[in-house]
């Protein structure tokens, strides 16, 4: 699996080879647009699948994303696992269910992203769930750059890459004067 998605998202376009402005306010040189790939919809579908095949724990009331780079494949997790799906948004710097969106207390749910970064994403969604009530049972992604997972529940990706990053004070890319871009849809801190 995870030699064939690495080849699958350079098939794809999906591995970017620049310099980035990552959202950690750190940069590098590769970047995973995984939109690239999930834009072709079957294999979206057999990637949700494959997420959904990881998840172990209880069933989920329902599978919850942050927008924007989870909601492809967080749709795609959620139908594979039999369950509804919502996405959080931003409104005001905070996330939020919006569009009528919303789950009872006690209600349990998984969360899923297209990469898991910093993880700040996927903690956000998780202080958006508990302050409604929603306990969050896990989380998955697609892929995970961080240097390690440290969510306090369950979390799996199919597949783990460690990617060069520089703090911008000593980046050779930006010593190079290659030109910096911001690909992500969170604002770089």
């Amino acid at each position: 699996m995870k030699k064939d998605l690495l080849e699958t998202l350079k098939e794809k376009g999906a591995l970017l080879g620049g310099h980035f402005l990552l959202s950690s306010g750190l940069h590098s040189p590769d970047y995973v647009q995984c939109a690239l790939a999930l834009k072709d919809t079957a294999l979206a579908r057999e990637l949700g699948k494959d997420l959904a095949s990881l998840w172990k724990g209880e069933k989920p009331d329902a599978v919850l994303s942050p927008a924007m780079g989870g909601l492809i494949i967080g749709h795609e997790t959620a139908a594979a696992l039999g369950v509804d799906f919502l996405f959080a948004e931003r409104q005001e710097g905070r996330l939020t269910l919006r569009r009528g969106f919303s789950l009872p207390a006690g209600s349990r749910v998984v969360i899923v992203e297209d990469v898991f970064t910093t993880g700040k994403s996927t903690m956000e969604t998780e202080e958006l769930a508990r302050g409604l009530g929603i306990k969050v049972l896990g989380a998955l992604s697609m892929i995970d750059r961080t240097a390690k997972p440290a969510f306090p529940f369950p979390s799996a990706s199919l597949l783990r890459l460690a990617l060069t990053v520089y703090e911008p004070a000593v980046c050779p890319l930006c010593a190079g004067g290659a030109p910096l871009v911001k690909p992500g849809s969170r604002t770089a801190r």
